[in-house]
């Protein structure tokens, strides 16, 4: 029966401790801008749907999360239990460890893929004494190292090649984290009550996020009135292919909160495409600006973005002075951006509207490349 009006009161056993999520109605943690997940309440535990914000007819996934060791429980048809608190999981990007980061809640990690990008010294630590580990690297992964590693459950990235096939015969429950499909910043960020559901700190995470709102749309109401609307490339050239997000993608959100306007602003996709660099270059006319993420070894300038491709420096950009980068060899972007929308707003208004900034503001992840 689902629970309508009446409180529901959900504790949850981690180390001794009880820690309560207490849920009215739909519950705190139903989403407000992400739709990749949703939350209801039974008398029994949380029924957890997800589903790709990107595509409505994809496959969806429903679990069950029911306090950890309960008894008699009714699972609803279609539905795979999951205990909570999960005592120990895997994750496979870096999106979803910076909502373990963000909560507190690394104890929980007891393995990664990659370590290419992290930054996190408390992840560090745990994997050089043997806390956790890394289970190899997408499409082949390690399942002896995984088994041993006793998780309850794997979240993945179903969307993505994974290969996450051969993991579905280890009979450990595979979750699906999406936040990687949303489409905007702040729904990005609401996944981090997706962790607060399997970790039993649903009330942290709901707090936490509901600071992340409030600063992410005080600083979207500073550039409300402005007048002038600076156009943002994005990307890079890779194997002869531009890969550039649809004009309805998170990264164009951003561009258009900060006060500016994506370079396909016609465009209503929302997820990404190849353009070849003539398609860009026909496109970019009016760019003031260009924003780069990479892991450059070295230090990047625009004399090494021209050795790249020499045709980057027909670009107006380019010409003006308008990159706007990120070395992810320097700053941990994908591990904290996730969960920092309203910090990566307030570089790109720095950029892009100097003038609504403090003089003294630090930029955390971008800045204008000199």
């Amino acid at each position: 029966m689902i629970v309508s009006a009446a409180l529901l009161l959900t504790a949850c056993r981690h180390n001794g401790a009880v820690h309560t999520a207490i849920s009215g109605g739909e519950g705190m943690s139903q989403p407000r801008y992400a739709s990749g997940f949703s939350v209801s309440y039974t008398e029994d535990g949380c029924l957890l749907d997800v589903q790709d914000p990107l595509r409505e007819h994809a496959e969806q996934f429903h679990f069950f999360l029911v306090p950890r060791g309960s008894k008699g429980v009714q699972v609803p048809e279609g539905y795979t239990k999951i205990e909570v608190p999960v005592r120990r999981l895997i994750c496979m990007t870096s999106l979803q460890l910076s909502n373990f980061i963000c909560l507190d809640e690394l104890d929980r990690v007891a393995g990664v893929t990659s370590t290419r990008h992290l930054f996190n010294e408390e992840m560090k630590a745990r994997l050089a004494d043997g806390r956790a580990r890394k289970i190899g690297i997408e499409g082949n992964f390690d399942s002896e190292v995984i088994l041993a590693m006793e998780p309850d459950v794997i979240l993945i990235s179903p969307f993505k090649r994974g290969g996450y096939e051969a993991l579905r015969g280890v009979g450990i429950p595979l979750i699906p984290h999406l936040g990687y499909q949303e489409m905007t910043p702040l729904g990005q960020a609401e996944w981090i009550k997706f962790v607060g559901l399997l970790t039993c700190e649903e009330e942290k995470a709901c707090r936490i996020f509901d600071g992340i709102e409030a600063r992410y749309n005080d600083l979207k109401a500073l550039t409300a009135d402005v007048t002038e609307r600076p156009v943002v490339l994005s990307g890079e050239l890779h194997g002869g292919n531009w890969y550039v997000g649809g004009g309805r993608s998170f990264l164009a959100q951003i561009f258009r909160d900060a006060g500016g306007e994506y370079f396909l602003p016609e465009d209503q996709s929302s997820g990404g495409m190849n353009l070849d660099f003539e398609t860009v270059y026909s496109k970019t006319a009016d760019a003031r600006y260009w924003r780069i993420v990479n892991s450059y070894n070295g230090t990047f300038s625009y004399d090494a973005l021209k050795a790249e491709d020499a045709r980057y420096a027909d670009l107006g950009a380019f010409k003006n002075k308008g990159v706007i980068y990120c070395n992810m060899r320097e700053k941990p972007f994908y591990e904290n951006m996730p969960v920092q929308p309203d910090v990566v707003l307030s570089d790109m208004i720095h950029i892009l509207h100097p003038e609504l900034m403090s003089a003294d503001y630090q930029p955390v992840f971008y800045e204008l490349l000199r």
